[in-house]
């Protein structure tokens, strides 16, 4: 929930009986630090963080400037330039580091990785901070790399989440499972399975329990929470419920409200995060002339299910299917 989540909101949740995580893979250190320490303010509850462990973008100048004149059309809609290069925006997790570092500091309860996993070293230094890891994996083969790796907790991410897909390597394929589907490839696993994606209700808790999981991933279900950051024409658009899987927003495959930017072919994007800084600023001079429809509308298949209410009343009605 990059974007989207706050402290307010993973404190209210783990206030609430959840584990609120605040994602923080595209922040600076310092700004990590300072998430995590606004929400030890809220709450004693133990609450977790995601990262991101994507490598490092191919760069490819011609690519990258095919697409800037792709989107120059869309910039002169709304009176703007495009900008003249593009950059690496995010950094992704892979180890040594002042986010290791601080994370080491700070102990959050439970640290999470989005895009593959950190160097053995990282996961090492974690452990020994105390904290619970998770990873996400969306085929059995990604599953088992994070039980390989050590790690204590699987998120099967089925193809109805909303976001960022979290495949290891975006260009080895995707089969696309849906979520039940891929927590039948699961069974067996040597590590317990959270499920994720289009769980919005406690009916989806039960239902996943019952195929496995001891434990279900919400984030769509929280984007019309009080505490969160989503913004008032992105609210909006849930209730259409109409979702689509795009690379053109950021470069790599994120399941989003259909918008203007969704219609937009994004099979020659740049790598994300490089692309990611086209959107951002298309989205910028977009907005700054009342155009909401290029922002990045993350939201899985159930976005239409999204009730607006405090945090703790959507953990609620989650947990009253928990058994």
């Amino acid at each position: 929930m990059a974007g989207f989540s706050t402290p307010a909101l993973a404190a209210a949740v783990s206030e609430a009986g959840g584990l609120g995580s605040i994602a923080i893979g595209t922040m600076t250190p310092a700004q990590a630090a300072d998430e995590i320490a606004r929400t030890r303010a809220l709450t004693a509850r133990p609450f977790a963080v995601n990262l991101f462990c994507h490598r490092p973008p191919r760069r490819d100048a011609e690519i990258e400037a095919a697409w800037i004149d792709r989107l120059a059309p869309l910039f002169a809609d709304f009176g703007a330039t495009p900008p003249a290069a593009l950059r690496d925006i995010y950094p992704g997790f892979t180890g040594a580091g002042e986010m290791l570092d601080m994370l080491c500091d700070a102990r959050p309860a439970l640290v999470s990785f989005h895009f593959g996993l950190p160097d053995a070293a990282a996961l090492d230094r974690l452990r020994g901070a105390g904290a619970v890891l998770a990873a996400s994996a969306t085929s059995r083969a990604e599953a088992e790399a994070v039980v390989a790796a050590g790690v204590d907790l699987v998120v099967a991410q089925g193809w109805e989440a909303g976001g960022h897909r979290g495949s290891f390597d975006p260009a080895a394929g995707d089969d696309r499972l849906p979520l039940f589907d891929l927590l039948a490839a699961l069974r067996g696993l040597a590590r317990p399975v959270v499920a994720a994606g289009g769980i919005m209700d406690a009916a989806d808790v039960r239902a996943a329990r019952a195929a496995g999981a001891v434990a279900v991933q919400c984030g769509t279900a929280f984007l019309m929470a009080a505490e969160a950051a989503t913004s008032p024409a992105h609210r909006a658009a849930l209730a259409t419920g109409q979702t689509v899987m795009t690379r053109a927003v950021s470069g790599r495959a994120a399941r989003s409200i259909v918008n203007r930017f969704t219609q937009i072919d994004g099979r020659e994007a740049p790598d994300y995060p490089v692309a990611y800084d086209a959107g951002k600023a298309l989205n910028a001079a977009a907005a700054a002339r009342g155009e909401w429809g290029f922002g990045a509308q993350w939201a899985g298949t159930g976005a239409a299910r999204a009730v607006a209410r405090r945090a703790a009343e959507t953990v609620a009605a989650l947990a009253a299917g928990a058994v």
